[in-house]
């Protein structure tokens, strides 16, 4: 049975396990170099994600990595329009805008943009909730503490799991008080955004089951620092970890992944929906 995902004017389906949301950083500094780069790389990074078979295309112009700082809304929109521009040109594959600021997204907008990504989960700017309700958009809402600045300071948990379902619920109803449909809401539960490393792997695990279910779930793993933990390898050689911890992710319930390398993930998830189809997982 084909998977379907709902926001923005576009219904999405997929034969596969789950969807796909290729990143391109219109950044500098993002923390993995094969994703960041000039307007000429993203645009041809982004052409090559479209060609491997992704169903979204994520474009960020800030990075949110552990001690970044905020960028100037006038510099966010002159790293991601452009691109954007140039993929409307060809495609009209869904994109999804990763800010927090509701000038950039407006101006994402004007230009075809379908989807918000919120690391801030609509806290950072009081207009963005209207901003996408306006548009008939989606929003994923993501879970952290803090500012990526001094996220990886606030760490302590009572019950994990427990506090991210809670806020995650928080900001789905506060999304829904502002008339975003409960159909257009995904969640994230921030893999690396206050958390270290056996957290992430506790959320990896379960966040398939995030709120009952009721919305879709985003997992955002690639090639992420938890997973160098584990092996010692740095991000640049991180792939087969990604792979696998998708896998457990989808396998235990997510929706959509995020990932750096769109081909090979694809191809996993087709090996996966092939044993699920035979009923052996």
């Amino acid at each position: 049975m084909k998977k379907k995902l709902q926001f923005g004017k576009k219904t999405l389906f997929t034969d596969n396990a789950a969807f796909i949301m290729g990143i391109v950083n219109c950044t500098p500094d993002s923390f993995y170099s094969g994703s960041r780069g000039n307007f000429q790389e993203c645009v041809s990074r982004a052409f090559q994600l479209i060609e491997e078979g992704a169903d979204i295309l994520d474009l960020g112009g800030e990075s949110t990595r552990p001690g970044s700082s905020y960028v100037s809304e006038k510099e966010e929109i002159e790293r991601i329009i452009p691109v954007l521009k140039e993929i409307r040109k060809k495609s009209d594959i869904a994109v999804s805008i990763d800010t927090r600021k509701s000038a950039v997204m407006k101006a994402a907008f004007d230009f075809g943009a379908d989807l918000l990504n919120d690391v801030s989960a609509l806290e950072d700017d009081s207009g963005m909730a209207d901003l996408i309700a306006e548009n008939e958009a989606g929003v994923i809402l993501m879970h952290k503490k803090g500012t990526p600045v001094d996220m990886q300071k606030n760490i302590s948990y009572t019950n994990l799991f427990d506090e991210v379902e809670d806020y995650l619920e928080k900001r789905a109803a506060y999304a829904e008080s502002k008339g975003i449909s409960s159909e257009k809401i995904i969640l994230d539960p921030g893999i690396g955004f206050s958390k270290n490393l056996e957290q992430n792997k506790i959320l990896t695990a379960k966040a398939g089951t995030l709120c009952g279910k009721k919305y879709p779930v985003l997992m955002a793993l690639s090639r992420k620092s938890y997973l160098g933990e584990i092996t010692g390898r740095p991000a640049e050689e991180r792939l087969e970890e990604t792979v696998t911890a998708d896998l457990i992710a989808v396998m235990k319930g997510a929706d959509i992944v995020r990932v750096h390398d769109v081909l090979p993930c694809r191809e996993s998830l087709m090996v996966l929906k092939s044993f699920i189809d035979s009923g052996l997982i």
